[in-house]
C-alpha cells in the first residue's frame, strides 16, 4: 500500500487499485490522477456529492499528494472540504471490476 499525508489528511491507493489506473487509463510514471468532487452524487461523507477522478496536470494547490510508481494521485485544496476530516482509501474489486473509495476518520 502507498500511503501519503500532508496536513490532516491521509490518500492511501492499494496496489490492486494502482494495477487499474495503469491497465485501465494507461497511466505511467510522470501521470497525474487528480481526484475531484463532483455534484449530484452520493458519499458517505457529503449528502448529493460524490467523488471523482481524471487524468490531469501539475496540482495548483495540493492538499494532500501521493506518488506510487511515478503516478502522482492528488486532491486539490479548493476540494479538501469534500472529506470533512476523512482519510482516502482506493481499492479495486474485481469481481465488480470497479474502484472503491473507503473513507475514514484518522
Amino acid at each position: 500500500m502507498i500511503i501519503c499525508g500532508v496536513k490532516s489528511m491521509n490518500i492511501t491507493v492499494s496496489p490492486a487499485a494502482l494495477a487499474w489506473f495503469k491497465e485501465e487509463m494507461g497511466l505511467k510514471e510522470g501521470d497525474k490522477i487528480k481526484f475531484y468532487v463532483q455534484i449530484y452524487g452520493s458519499s458517505p461523507v457529503q449528502k448529493n456529492y460524490a467523488l471523482g477522478f481524471a487524468k490531469d496536470n501539475e496540482p495548483i494547490d495540493a492538499a494532500v499528494s501521493v506518488k506510487a510508481d511515478g503516478i502522482e494521485f492528488y486532491v486539490e485544496e479548493s476540494d479538501a472540504w469534500f472529506f470533512d476530516g476523512h482519510d482516502l482509501h482506493v481499492d479495486y474489486n474485481p469481481e465488480k471490476d470497479e474502484l472503491v473509495y473507503t473513507y475514514t476518520k484518522p
